[in-house]
């Protein structure tokens, strides 16, 4: 690909998405669509449960929060198998819920029809994108899991001592697909001699699956793994933990959640979470219905975004775990390199896939002179 491409393709990106990150739900812009207060809120998991240790459990958080702080009529349900989005959401509608959050790319489909049938309830969709086909009484809530994917990755290619790292994923939909390419560009920031291995799984609920590949990835010399797929994921790093290996969580900080707040064999070996603020976009969302502010319209892609920047991205704490301050220091030098321009992750922030092979390399080869690893 040409680099005229790539920069089109980035600017496109750009583009898309730039409106988006200033929207936020205490400060609605005069173009924002009025809401009408709502007393109720219902959510719809993903396949899995709300104390899944990861977004499922973030986004119920985020609700709970806010049905807790506004005195909100409140519901939720996990979903068993894809084939119930449907009737789930409709189960929700029939109750009376005034507003319905769904978790998952997998449920937008389901979502987006109900929200189309369904003209005065307001619905929220966690990692959805309706930009393509906008509602009035729909938002879709997306993350920079690439920047959050870039972050742990350069911490896992300070902390590797073999050179190699590896990632157990879930399904290959946009969102895991970013926090993939995000962590791989983010130690070849560091190293771009550095071995990245890594796997999809077609199962976000499926730990012994997660086991297996962190398992074969041990075996193939990764000293550092990064679980993003849910439960599949965490059954990966908890593997790998418990077998002497430093592991990465995903989406919340997995030491409170996988490792019970440090009692579980192996939190010592967790050396950080790629931390994606499910619950604040959530909370956000509702917040602008209680007081009856506006939601990004149409002409926003009707999609709000978190970023590092609106600190709907970040990464966890060490813990029990061994990290030197300095590589600490990198990171998070790394965290406003992003924040400020400066870096950029080379993923693009809406389909996850690569901009361009040749746009990040004299970036972090230059990068990786000024901050060698540890």
């Amino acid at each position: 690909m040409s680099r005229k491409l790539c920069a089109i393709l980035l600017l496109a990106s750009l583009l898309a998405i730039m409106p988006l990150t200033a929207i936020n739900a205490q400060d609605a812009t005069e173009t924002a669509m009025p809401m009408t207060p709502i007393e109720s809120v219902c959510l719809v998991t993903d396949v899995g449960k709300v104390n899944d240790g990861t977004f499922n459990q973030y986004a119920y958080e985020g609700m709970k929060k806010a049905a807790d702080e506004f005195g909100l009529k409140n519901k939720f349900i996990e979903t068993q198998a894809q084939t119930d989005y449907a009737n789930n959401i409709d189960t929700c509608v029939n109750e009376g819920f005034q507003a319905i959050v769904t978790v998952g790319f997998l449920i937008a489909d389901a979502t987006h029809a109900a929200a189309e049938a369904n003209p005065n309830i307001y619905f929220v969709g966690v990692d959805q994108f309706f930009g393509d086909r906008p509602l009035p009484n729909l938002v879709g809530i997306q993350y920079r899991e690439d920047q959050a994917g870039f972050l742990v990755g350069a911490m896992a290619a300070l902390m590797t001592k073999s050179g190699t790292v590896g990632g157990v994923y879930g399904i290959d939909i946009p969102p895991v697909v970013k926090y993939r390419n995000g962590f791989e560009q983010g130690a070849k920031y560091i190293n771009p001699d550095i071995k990245t291995l890594g796997v999809y799984i077609s199962s976000f609920t499926s730990p012994d699956l997660g086991a297996s590949a962190a398992e074969q990835f041990i075996g193939e010399g990764a000293d550092v793994i990064f679980g993003a797929g849910g439960p599949t994921g965490s059954g990966g790093i908890k593997y790998a933990a418990q077998a002497g290996t430093l592991v990465i969580g995903v989406d919340q900080d997995e030491y409170v959640t996988t490792f019970g707040n440090g009692e579980t064999s192996g939190a010592d070996k967790l050396i950080t979470s790629a931390m994606k603020r499910v619950d604040n976009g959530v909370y956000l969302m509702i917040q602008a219905l209680v007081n009856g502010e506006g939601w990004p319209t149409a002409s926003d892609n009707s999609t709000f975004v978190l970023t590092v920047n609106n600190d709907g991205i970040g990464f966890a704490p060490a813990h029990d775990a061994d990290v030197p301050q300095d590589v600490e220091d990198k990171v998070t030098a790394i965290l406003e390199g992003l924040k400020d321009g400066s870096i950029e992750t080379g993923v693009d922030p809406v389909s996850g896939q690569l901009l361009s092979e040749e746009m990040m390399t004299p970036e972090m080869t230059a990068t990786a002179e000024a901050t060698p690893a540890s």
